[in-house]
């Protein structure tokens, strides 16, 4: 997964206070970072060992015949690499290490507070864009710690330990050293951004390349594709964008081919002018030999790291930008949390009241001034047009939000007093659209109870009437589902999603449009399914076909947030209101609900 691309041109201002939640953030790592400081402050010294060796063996080992002093000499320009070769890898992989373990916690941390949001926040995100911080800009943060700031570090200690010693040696001929680094630092930082800018262009195509390769090559998009004949025409367009990114790939190399020759250059003459200038003070006896020799092997020391500050700046505020995209997401408000006085529930009746109940979202009014109490064990059915309110409704009982006015209360408590986590185990929720993993059966069931047994697991399958429909796959209970269950019908999804509730055993149960995308067969296995689900609990169901609830112990008509009518199915059919005009919409008399096949809250068990 590639890092989210930041703009070098549209950098963020670097603020202290991000600086310090950053350092914050590393210190459980801090004796790790000093550890790598140390390191490479350590390689840095130890590469300057093999220029200093040569230099006394011209000047002082060879002149003097002294073979004791060359092998020493000698000995050392090989351990001292050798030890300094040690010293990287230990640092490689100590950085290597922090690096992976600030993405976890950031993943994870990421992960948790995404969590903490309403859905309305998913509503309003654009598509994966929750995905991309917890996968993208994270690697961009961890790249940071394991490439950036290393590197950084790194190339200023080899800088500075270099500059040092050629000083040291020859302060003249380092001076002639230094005035050849604009020629590799000017051109870097051109290079760089033109680079920079290619390759933005490029992630941009591969982003549009994923995108079809991943709306192609899933299920869904594999069946539209077969069915509509148009497999040519995609690869066509596959063709067209994979040549774009292919285009830009080879200018980015050709611009970094062409730099890198530029450099050859630049490097081919520094030393050669150090040599120049250096034979010169050597034929006239005011420098030694092997000084000469020792300053040209340490100059690409020099130059190397030099080139790589270069663009320093820009390389540490794109690192800084990645942690304040990812500060940004941790500072957004969770809107549901528990009071600091919550308590936890641990055994609920089921009786549930909205009292004078409002919800406003984006300046957009949801639910106004709903009062209504539900007895334990009732059934009551919420029924009204799409965007009537109904599943908003439904959604304050679990808490996925909370009211903007008023209360809502289980067994007479504010939700805002109980421990969120304890009321939605006792909560389960059955919907149109049947979330399953791409894991077993077994675990699919198991979800919402991990403790579950096996024994337990079929036992709700059987009630669910899935059981034998799952026996007859080809792993049983132990059979993947596939990507959203697509090796399962609707029907099959949805007993599982059945099963998985009678398995949770909750007290209160909501359905919500749960048999509306069925056909008639497959509506008649569920309704089925769906009776021992219903036995001795509170039932909310939402639906806008209302010949599936006409048996319901109360119904409750919604229209734009409100309550217009409430009652049975037979008092609300004889008060020819709305109720009535909706059903003579939907074909339904009472002749005919009276023949009708049994429905939710058609149940003796209540």
């Amino acid at each position: 997964m590639k890092k989210t691309y930041i703009d070098p041109q549209n950098l963020p201002t670097v603020e202290r206070a991000t600086l310090r939640r950053i350092v914050r953030f590393l210190r459980p790592y801090l004796r790790a970072m000093l550890l790598v400081g140390l390191l490479i402050g350590l390689g840095a010294l130890l590469h300057l060992i093999p220029p200093m060796c040569i230099e006394r063996i011209v000047d002082v080992a060879l002149p003097g015949r002294r073979f004791n002093l060359l092998y020493v000499l000698c000995g050392g320009m090989v351990v001292g690499p050798l030890i300094a070769g040690f010293a990287q890898v230990a640092q490689k992989v100590l950085t290597a290490t922090v690096a992976e373990r600030v993405q976890r916690d950031l993943r994870v941390q990421l992960f948790e507070h995404l969590h903490e949001q309403p859905l309305s926040w998913f509503a309003r995100a654009a598509p994966g864009e929750a995905i991309s911080r917890v996968l993208n800009d994270v690697s961009g943060a961890g790249s940071a710690v394991s490439g950036t700031l290393v590197d950084f570090i790194e190339s200023t200690l080899a800088l500075v330990s270099t500059a040092a010693l050629l000083l040291w040696l020859d302060w003249r001929l380092a001076l002639v050293a230094f005035a050849m680094l604009p020629a590799f630092v000017i051109p870097t930082r051109s290079v760089g951004m033109k680079r920079k800018k290619l390759k933005r262009q490029a992630q941009v195509g591969m982003a549009e390349l994923t995108g079809i390769l991943s709306e192609t090559l899933s299920i869904s998009g594999a069946l539209l594709l077969k069915v509509s004949g148009t497999e040519r025409r995609e690869v066509e367009r596959l063709r067209a964008k994979a040549d774009d990114v292919m285009q830009l790939s080879i200018k980015q190399t050709q611009v970094g081919r062409w730099f890198q020759m530029i450099l050859g250059l630049f490097e081919t003459f520094g030393p050669a002018l150090v040599f120049a200038v250096g034979g010169t003070l050597v034929l006239l006896g005011h420098a030694k030999l092997g000084t000469l020799v020792a300053f040209t092997t340490l100059l690409k020391r020099l130059y190397g790291p030099a080139r790589s500050l270069a663009g320093v700046r820009t390389d540490v505020i794109t690192s800084y930008a990645y942690f304040e995209r990812i500060f940004s997401f941790l500072d957004m408000r969770a809107t549901i949390v528990d009071a600091p006085d919550a308590v936890a529930v641990e055994r609920v009746e089921g009786a549930i009241e909205f009292d004078d109940v409002s919800l406003e979202a984006d300046e957009h009014t949801i639910l106004e001034n709903i009062s209504l109490k539900i007895r334990p064990g009732e059934v009551l059915a919420l029924v009204g047009s799409s965007g009537a309110g109904k599943s908003s409704l439904a959604a304050l009982v679990s808490r996925l939000w909370d009211p903007t006015r008023g209360a809502v209360k289980i067994d007479g408590r504010d939700l805002r007093g109980l421990r969120a986590a304890s009321v939605r185990k006792h909560i389960g929720v059955v919907t149109q659209e049947t979330i399953l993993f791409h894991t077993s059966v077994l675990e699919n069931i198991r979800y919402g109870s991990p403790d579950a047994t096996r024994e337990d697991v079929e036992r709700a399958a059987r009630a669910a009437q899935i059981h034998e429909t799952i026996e007859a796959l080809p792993e049983g209970y132990d059979t993947l589902v596939g990507d959203r269950g697509y090796r399962l019908s609707g029907g099959e999804r949805q007993r599982i999603a059945i099963a998985r509730a009678i398995l949770k055993d909750p007290r209160i149960l909501i359905l919500d449009e749960a048999t509306s995308s069925l056909d008639a067969h497959n509506e008649r296995l569920v309704q089925a399914a769906l009776e021992p689900l219903l036995e001795g609990r509170t039932v909310l169901v939402i639906t806008h076909r209302l010949a599936t609830v006409r048996d319901a112990d109360r119904i409750v008509l919604m229209e734009r947030g409100r309550i217009v009518e409430e009652g049975t199915h037979d008092a609300l059919m004889h008060a020819q209101k709305g109720y009535a005009a909706l059903a003579a919409e939907q074909g339904l008399s009472e002749e005919h609900a009276q023949g009708a096949q049994p429905t939710v809250g058609a149940t003796d068990a209540r």
